[in-house]
């Protein structure tokens, strides 16, 4: 196997001095968090993953190689418990507003206009992106990879919501979900589509054009801060990888996946991410035990994971080119670089193209690492994407800010929410957050600024919620309401004692199970939740393909 990160490891990794190590936080009356001026505003590097797993990267106890993600980890702050919204466009919609998906129309996916308000599938006029916003505040923007908030049928009509459309000055990426790494449809030079080279590979090709923008924005505008937003479409499926990433990890995985886990579960205590008391949850009913798979088999699941695994150490390595190019303008120290994931690993089973082993991880296939390798991803949670348990979920998120951020390599393990993300910029950028927007009333902010935790201090907010596909959820404070499905009872679990959501205390208290019931009632009515939808993709599909 990979050499494991150790919490010995990785405490040796941080390469502070006792001095630095002394330094706790990050004063909230430094001026730098006050009043800015155009030159010691910070840029703002904002890094998201395509359903990655809670504990893929090294610096969460996996055995996946990221250096450099770990050096941003060891450097800044690793959160314990943040959240997306368990699925790749209200998640999207979510992280550039800091609004509920349902609020930006965002509340299923860009596949499909359901026809009711939340669900039309494109963001609406009555919120703001991140980048519209800085821009406003005299930030230069940019993003690479992929957007994913326009409606299907928009991709090669109206631009009302393509990226230069919504703040940014610049976009190199895909507007669609997904597909080949190697052919990337759908790509976008501005507001241009344009046809994918003839070699190359996406996600080296979404940082390099991340480390243009970098040079050439310091070449140009070297007084004038910067937001550049970088979304990877990696580790999405289709398994797509270079051979020789590939290559790292064959044979790797051939310990099955009940080792892998267990594995991973215990760097996760140790490294403190974890809660000891917190049991790893059983694995997946529908996933077999290593030790009855067939070796034929094991040779193709092995297989499946490193290509996987290579996906993400690709991303790692560009992570690392573009901080590379802040270190050479000397831009790193002021730039506040965040690294999270969309949503839980996916389960989804995924297989198109030619199915011989010898091809896989090449464009002449397209298939997913599938359930019991997600269920890996996820450790120690139960579910996946699409669903609001914390294996749907929870995601990695790293801060990293020399300027801003003195408590280096250190946890932070108040829950945040990926609404949390623009007032933050905003907060650091002294950015005002507008009422109104090109004529258009603008809803207020449903995010909270994570500064506070720099000095890890808490965060006040009533409550995080979420909603999808009729799997929902509401936590206040360490409770936590959530149900499966349009007809699932009500599940209640205490974060604190039992992160794994193994004991379901809703028969226990139902006081509080019908208290906070009533409170995500009110969150649904007011952002535009209701009614519930709980159809598949089919039938979801073949409602818009009818014009309902």
């Amino acid at each position: 196997m990979l050499n494991r990160l150790s919490r010995r490891d990785f405490i040796k990794a941080m390469s502070f001095s006792a001095a630095s190590l002394m330094t706790k936080g990050c004063q909230l009356n430094n001026p730098q968090l006050k009043e800015r001026t155009s030159k010691d505003r910070p840029n703002i590097v904002l890094i998201m993953a395509d359903d990655m797993g809670y504990s893929d990267l090294g610096c969460y106890g996996g055995e996946i190689q990221t250096p450099n993600l770990d050096k941003l980890a060891a450097k800044g702050l690793r959160f314990t418990q943040f959240y997306n919204a368990a699925r790749c466009c209200p998640t999207r919609a979510s992280l550039m507003t800091g609004l509920y998906p349902h609020q930006t129309d965002m509340g299923w996916m860009t596949a499909a206009n359901l026809g009711n308000v939340g669900y039309r599938g494109d963001l609406n006029n009555k919120c703001v992106t991140i980048a519209e916003v800085l821009k406003q505040e005299g930030y230069s923007t940019y993003m690479t990879g992929k957007w994913h908030l326009t409606y299907d049928r928009y991709l090669d009509g109206p631009k009302h919501s393509w990226p230069c459309q919504r703040g940014f000055d610049h976009f190199y990426g895909t507007l669609s979900g997904s597909g080949s790494y190697f052919y990337p449809e759908t790509l976008t030079r501005d507001n241009t589509r344009i046809e994918a080279p003839t070699e190359g590979y996406y996600t080296d090709a979404i940082s390099d054009k991340a480390v243009q923008f970098i040079t050439e924005h310091c070449q140009l505008n070297s007084g004038k801060p910067f937001f550049l937003y970088v979304a990877y479409t990696c580790p999405h499926w289709p398994l797509h990888a270079k051979p020789q990433d590939i290559e790292k990890y064959k044979g790797s995985y051939l310990e099955g996946w009940d080792a892998v886990r267990a594995e991973r579960y215990k760097r996760m205590i140790e490294m403190g991410i974890l809660d000891k008391a917190w049991p790893i949850t059983p694995r997946d009913e529908n996933v077999e035990p290593w030790d009855k798979v067939e070796p034929a088999e094991r040779q193709v699941w092995d297989l499946r994971m490193a290509v996987y695994a290579a996906q993400i150490d690709c991303m790692d390595q560009g992570i690392g080119r573009i901080i590379q190019a802040l270190e050479k303008t000397g831009k790193l120290d002021n730039t506040l670089i965040m690294f999270l994931s969309d949503n839980g690993a996916c389960a989804e089973n995924i297989s198109r193209g030619k199915k011989e082993l010898e091809l896989l991880g090449t464009n002449e296939s397209f298939e997913s690492y599938r359930r019991p390798w997600a269920n890996v991803s996820n450790t120690p949670f139960r579910l996946y994407k699409h669903w609001v348990h914390e294996g749907g979920i929870a995601t990695p998120h790293i801060m990293h800010w020399p300027v801003g951020i003195k408590a280096g390599g250190e946890l932070r393990h108040q829950p945040g929410h990926i609404i949390d993300i623009m007032p933050t910029c905003c907060k650091v950028a002294g950015a005002t957050y507008p009422s109104k927007y090109k004529g258009n009333e603008i809803l207020p902010l449903e995010g909270k600024s994570l500064i506070p935790a720099f000095d890890n201090k808490h965060i006040k907010r009533e409550a995080l919620y979420w909603e999808h596909e009729a799997n929902r959820a509401i936590r206040t404070g360490r409770w936590k309401l959530v149900a499966e499905g349009i007809d699932g009872p009500w599940e209640l679990y205490d974060l604190d004692t039992d992160r794994t959501e193994m004991n379901n205390l809703a028969q226990r208290h139902p006081d509080s199970v019908k208290k906070m019931a009533t409170v995500w009632q009110r969150y649904a009515e007011r952002t535009n939740v209701l009614p519930l939808d709980g159809r598949g993709w089919s039938e979801r599909l073949e409602s818009e393909s009818k014009g309902h």
